[in-house]
């Protein structure tokens, strides 16, 4: 009976690992910061109705002293530009909506909408976050606080997905997981200086202006589909200073609402996002390798299972079938509670993996063509890619 547990090891140590080894970075301080520069807060936003008003809102609410807040209207056609207007500057020193340019040629929709609004921004610092954020009061003055901590260049912040309905609930943790596996240790990589094992969170990137400019800016990701990772990497490569930390009451996202949102939205980037962080003469084995990992982890043992239960297999099939799936219960469980959702969602965790694997594939296949938000896009051969 040794050799079940024996080969049942991959899933214990995947077990093993979120609980032991994994780390959260740390938390924003609590206090302000011995100074208060001027930042300006710049919100890419196309077709953003549902999101727009709570998110400037949220922001204007800020305790921060010394801020504005510009919104770039990237072509929307269901009066965003108007709800951003009506959410009003509250605390801000002015609220900025403006009409975002044709998109050039050799651009993604939302680099060239941020690089728009760095344009007209006066602030010392940047910050870049999506029209679907909420942010606490004292959120900014917090991560300005850790800017001055940490002496960093770009400062990323996680904070909490909001997940309202089953799918989100279902297929987020898989997603995230799987983030959470492949970027485990941020902050040592930066220091380290290992680029391809770092990722910043494009829901808030707080730059020193200095420190964008001479990166080149959106212009530097301007064809980067994940221009999040892409700006992680370029500012540890050129030697420049990341900082990751955690704000999970602070700042809160709702992604996607629906099962087809999900789908779509992480098939644009999963696959091509991922490869990226792969060395050259690597990326070819990457999808393959990933779908067979996928369905070796999470759906053979609970198949297995079954067939054991139904008398195929005999004694050692079952053990190894009951030691696998009990792993990959507790797994998904924690995890699916760790990040709000309740924990039974963990128990569904081969549908979730069903979907999730649909979703990398389908992200495979597609490639370099990308369709998002009433635009498509050919991007860039990943042979070209460092």
């Amino acid at each position: 009976m040794i050799l079940p547990f024996a080969l049942s090891l991959p899933w214990l140590v995947a077990l093993a690992f979120l609980l032991l080894r994994a780390r959260l970075p740390r938390e924003l301080p609590a206090g302000d910061p011995t100074r208060w520069p001027f930042v300006s807060v710049v919100v890419p936003a196309r077709n953003e109705a549902v999101n727009i008003g709570p998110c400037v809102e949220s922001l204007a609410a800020s305790s921060y002293s010394h801020f504005e807040i510009v919104v770039v209207d990237d072509g929307s056609e269901d009066g965003t530009a108007d709800l951003a207007r009506a959410a009003g500057a509250g605390r801000a020193r002015s609220l900025r909506v403006i009409a975002g340019d044709p998109l050039p040629e050799g651009w993604l929709g939302k680099a060239w909408a941020c690089a728009q609004g760095a344009q007209v921004a006066e602030g010392e610092l940047l910050l870049f976050t999506d029209a679907d954020t909420l942010h606490g009061p004292d959120l900014l003055a917090r991560a300005v606080a850790a800017m001055e901590e940490d002496q960093g260049d770009l400062l990323t912040v996680l904070g909490r997905q909001i997940m309202g309905s089953f799918w989100e609930r279902l297929v987020q943790p898989q997603m995230f997981l799987a983030l959470f596996f492949r970027f485990f240790d941020v902050d040592r990589a930066a220091a380290s200086g290992r680029w391809r094992d770092v990722i910043a969170n494009g829901q808030f990137l707080l730059f020193r202006r200095d420190a964008y400019e001479a990166l080149g800016g959106h212009a530097a990701v301007r064809d980067q589909i994940a221009e999040d990772l892409a700006f992680a990497q370029i500012v540890v490569r050129g030697g420049r200073r990341l900082r990751l930390r955690m704000a999970e009451l602070e700042l809160s996202t709702r992604m996607y609402r629906s099962l087809g949102e999900i789908v779509a939205g992480w098939s644009k980037n999963f696959y091509v996002g991922g490869v990226a962080t792969m060395p050259p003469r690597l990326r070819r084995f990457v999808a393959p390798v990933s779908t067979v990992a996928g369905g070796m982890l999470w759906l053979a043992p609970p198949v297995a299972l079954v067939a054991a239960l139904a008398g195929i297999g005999g004694a050692g099939l079952l053990v190894w079938a009951l030691v696998t799936v009990g792993a990959s219960l507790a797994l998904w469980t924690l995890f699916t509670r760790r990040m709000g959702a309740p924990a039974a969602y963990g128990l569904l965790y081969p549908l979730g993996a069903v979907v999730g694997m649909w979703i990398f594939l389908r992200s495979w296949w597609q490639g370099r063509k990308i369709a998002w938000k009433g635009r498509a896009y050919v991007l860039r051969d990943l042979s070209e890619r460092p």
